[in-house]
């Protein structure tokens, strides 16, 4: 039973719809039953009943239901049973189960006994992200495939296509004594002016890669497959993917969509004022904005984030608030009025079954309206209406920023505005801007670029001013402009996030290698966008999985580009993370390693597969491959080589099972050189690591990749100290599980073999001292390879490692950690090689090329590395290798 309330609402919500819709009236009058069903069982029954409804024929039985439905959906709308979700939902189904069916009927009539292929249907607009409002048209994107599509023996493919094409829209929008299904809109697709309304789906691929205008572009947000041949539809929706979703961030999304805005607001300029006679889809801060102003972020965001892309406006902007972009006040406020402005224009529709937006002008007109939807009369609604309409219309004008005050182009008054930005030389600063606008930077050719570039130079200089080294940070940023091919998107995305130009003011002053990677590529500067950015690495298992995923059904080329783009964007990521000091160096160091370890599985991975696919495989026997040096100890530092060995397990068959065969040492040995080649070719994403396997049996004699048990005999009869001590910090890095636990269980009986307990500390000394013949320090900072060093210490530790058989661990902490507790070394040894490891780090980054780095870079690795001040630092870095000094000292003094 019903409770009396209930019943109660429903009553007034008939009465309000039969007093002040003369359309829902005429309905009720007709359907009589789904008044019955709706105030005994509630909205949902009536929906469902109006949906069964039958007629003589598919187009009669269409718009039965049609009107059913559109009565059954305002009475639960009116009376609170419908959320506005429920209510667009309902009216977008039916949509999409009346242009299939009229598709069905097209083929019976044109085509009978024709399979229905060859033809599909784009939902665009409204329709496309479920929101249909009660009176809305469809907007559709007809596409036929000439190979597929049935047709008469003397019809050309497209014109059987149109043919059918006409006949949906017939059956879809004619008007009969039982009303419409649908008003059809088919103006979206390419210049309809000159088309015919049904397109071959490559001649729409190739518009869309080559000839779209932007605001195309964001009517594909909210584009789906709707009805016919769904597997061409949604094949078509994967090949313009990339022409609506970019990759690189693109903030002049936000130009072109307030350009479609202001020339909305212009040409319905009449509207625009908030009263009576107000448009609420395209006046000022109407639904339009609303739309425009959520599918901006996701234009700008999307590409590099897919769960972004939600078609529907509600679930955006759920979207953007959850990915930081967009503020939670902000988001609330915007879903709010989303609400109230489509809500407000369903009842300005119900009153006649118009497809109109507009309020209307008349009082007696807008007190039915207000009263309709339970006001008491019109100027109620306009209060209720007017903060929402006044939030979307202020957020919409700030969409694109309120621009940049441009510097002066008089010598005398840009000369003033810099010194007032913070330079204490202005000379340099005015030298450049000339340079600037001379026009000779092939990034600042064309009129968007520099307009762009103008409008964030006042901030971006700004920054610079006050950064640590004005100077060598305006040469860092006059390389990028002209070397960066075309900077219009950089430029745009620094004046729309003026935060990223402190980031990148930082980054210029102290880190020339980032900097040189800007240059060649300035979409880097996307991922810093993503607040997860600075998170830590994922586990390099992890990495390699997420990069695998991302290559999945590319072709080889275009996978291994991916992964080195994304690759080279979490380097870069780290990299800013030390300049910013968002991280402990020796965290970050950590992080390089996840990524080149990540990086190295998944390309290794999908080397592997592209050779099997010609030359077959081993069955049984498999590509092993060892990290040693930094690599197998887990620090990296930005310049980081990959010191790497190939093993493969012994195989069963003299050759692999390929339609190109091979023996196993030339197979092995060139899935080798493939490997190698997808870490360290420059491609178009850049160059990505340098790959040493010197430390192979034999050094550069021997061959590339050899068998496990080669290696072990190796290791075990011929191998020399130095070696062993390489091997110290050897980690099996790819491989299957199984063969990585075989082969790091023989590292360690190879480094547990009794021969390391005499020889070893004169042979190290021996290596030692030939090293710092041929490389010797290149400064009193050089951490690596100076007295007390890092060198001296990994060879004082690998000596202690091999004689006592005591901490085996890759990682030089853990080595050192297990020395100390057992009593082979003091306790400040790991206090010294955290230190020097830290500054290896920052120094590789900040000053890879000079002895001293400058005083500003000084302070920032004192700071980085948790010293007070650079005097601490310089303190604390002698005391550490005084400690290693004497540490290597006593080893030497054991030989």
């Amino acid at each position: 039973m019903e409770s009396d309330a209930t019943t109660a609402g429903r009553d007034d919500a008939l009465d309000r719809a039969t007093h002040y819709s003369p359309f829902l009236r005429e309905t009720a009058a007709a359907y009589p039953h789904l008044i019955e069903l709706f105030r005994k069982n509630g909205a949902e029954t009536a929906v469902a009943a109006a949906l069964a409804a039958g007629g003589e024929s598919a187009g009669a039985e269409l718009r039965r239901r049609r009107l059913g439905l559109a009565l059954a959906v305002s009475l639960g709308d009116l009376g609170g049973e419908l959320s506005l979700e429920r209510v667009t939902a309902l009216l977008s189904n039916f949509a999409d189960q009346a242009i299939a069916r009229a598709i069905d009927v097209a083929f019976e009539e044109l085509m009978p006994g024709e399979p229905q292929r060859g033809f599909a249907v784009i939902a665009l607009g409204k329709l496309g992200s479920n929101e249909l409002n009660f009176s809305s048209d469809v907007d559709l994107l007809l596409l036929f495939d000439p190979q597929t599509l049935p047709r008469r023996q003397r019809d050309e493919p497209g014109e059987a296509a149109v043919r059918i094409g006409r006949r949906v829209v017939e059956l879809l929008q004619k008007r009969t004594a039982d009303g419409y299904v649908a008003r059809v809109d088919l103006r979206l697709r390419p210049s309809p002016e000159a088309t015919p309304i049904v397109l071959s789906v490559n001649a729409a691929i190739a518009y869309y890669e080559s000839a779209a205008l932007g605001w195309e572009r964001a009517a594909f947000v909210r584009a789906r497959a709707c009805a016919g041949d769904l597997a061409i539809a949604d094949g078509f929706l994967e090949a313009i993917e990339p022409f609506v979703w970019r990759r690189a961030i693109d903030f002049g999304a936000f130009d072109e969509i307030r350009s479609i805005g202001q020339k909305v607001r212009d040409h319905y300029a009449s509207r625009q004022s908030f009263g009576p006679g107000y448009d609420l889809k395209r006046g000022r801060g109407g639904i339009r904005e609303t739309e425009f102003f959520a599918q901006a972020r996701q234009l700008v965001h999307g590409g590099r984030d897919p769960r972004l892309r939600p078609a529907a406006t509600f679930d955006a902007i759920a979207a953007l608030e959850r990915a930081g972009h967009m503020e939670p006040d902000l988001a609330r406020d915007m879903a709010e009025a989303y609400r109230r402005l489509r809500t407000i224009e369903h009842r300005v529709q119900m009153v006649a079954d118009q497809q109109t937006h507009l309020l209307p002008a008349g009082a007696d007109e807008m007190t039915a309206v207000a009263r309709l939807h339970g006001f008491s009369d019109g100027e109620e609604l306009l209060d209720w209406l007017r903060p929402s309409v006044a939030r979307v219309g202020e957020a919409f004008d700030e969409l694109a920023g309120s621009g940049s005050q441009q510097l002066p182009s008089d010598p005398e008054l840009l000369r003033s505005e810099l010194a007032a930005l913070g330079f204490a030389d202005t000379e340099p600063a005015m030298r450049r801007i000339g340079e600037w606008r001379s026009g000779r930077a092939r990034s600042l050719r064309s009129s968007a670029a520099l307009e762009a570039f103008e409008a964030m130079l006042p901030a971006l200089l700004g920054a610079i001013a006050g950064s640590a080294d004005p100077g060598n940070a305006l040469n860092r940023l006059s390389d990028i402009v002209e070397r960066v091919p075309s900077g219009v998107n950089l430029y745009r995305l620094l004046q729309a996030r003026p935060g990223l130009s402190t980031l990148l003011a930082r980054t210029l002053a102290h880190a020339p290698a980032l900097a040189d990677q800007l240059a060649r590529r300035p979409a880097l500067i996307d991922s810093l966008l993503d607040a997860s950015c600075f998170d830590p690495p994922p586990p390099a298992a992890e990495f390699a999985r997420f990069l695998a995923e991302e290559m999945r059904g590319k072709p080889y080329d275009l996978a291994i580009d991916r992964a080195r783009r994304i690759v080279n964007e979490r380097r870069f990521a780290l990299g800013v993370q030390l300049v910013d000091q968002r991280g402990d160096p020796l965290a970050v160091g950590q992080g390089y390693a996840c990524v080149a370890e990540g990086a190295l599985v998944a390309l290794a991975a999908a080397a592997v597969a592209e050779f099997e696919s010609a030359h077959g495989s081993f069955p049984g026997a498999e590509l092993v491959i060892l990290g040693l040096g930094r690599l197998g100890g887990g620090v990296l530092t930005h310049a980081s080589d990959l010191d790497l060995i190939y093993l493969f397990t012994t195989p069963v068959a003299d050759s692999s099972n390929g339609a190109r065969p091979l023996g196993p040492s030339d197979y092995f040995n060139r899935l080798a050189n493939r490997v190698t080649a997808a870490l360290s070719v420059s491609t178009a994403a850049g160059p990505l690591y340098d790959v040493d396997t010197r430390l192979r049996p034999q050094g550069e004699q021997g061959m590339l990749a050899v068998s496990v048990d080669a290696f072990a005999d190796y290791q075990r009869d011929e191998a020399w100290t130095w070696e062993h001590m390489a091997l110290a910090r050897a980690r099996p890095v790819f491989g299957s599980e199984a063969a990585r636990h075989s082969v790091a269980a023989l590292i360690r009986e190879i480094l547990g073999q009794s021969k390391h307990s005499s020889g070893a500390a004169a042979d190290a000394v021996k290596m030692r001292d030939e090293i710092a013949r041929h490389k010797p320090a290149s400064g009193p900072l050089d951490v690596k390879l100076g007295p007390g060093g890092l060198v001296d210490l990994e060879f004082a530790v690998h000596v202690l490692q091999l004689t006592h058989s005591t901490g085996l661990d890759p990682p030089l902490e853990a080595a050192v950690e297990q020395l100390a507790s057992a009593g082979l070394i003091e306790r400040n040894i790991v206090e010294a090689q955290k230190l020097l490891t830290r500054m290896l780090v920052v120094i590789r980054l900040l000053a890879p090329e000079t002895a001293t780095p400058n005083e500003d870079s000084r302070k920032l690795m004192a700071q980085l590395c948790g010293a007070t001040g650079w005097d601490d630092l310089i303190g604390r870095h002698a005391q550490a290798r005084h400690d290693v000094s004497q540490l290597w000292k006593k080893v030497r003094e054991s030989a």
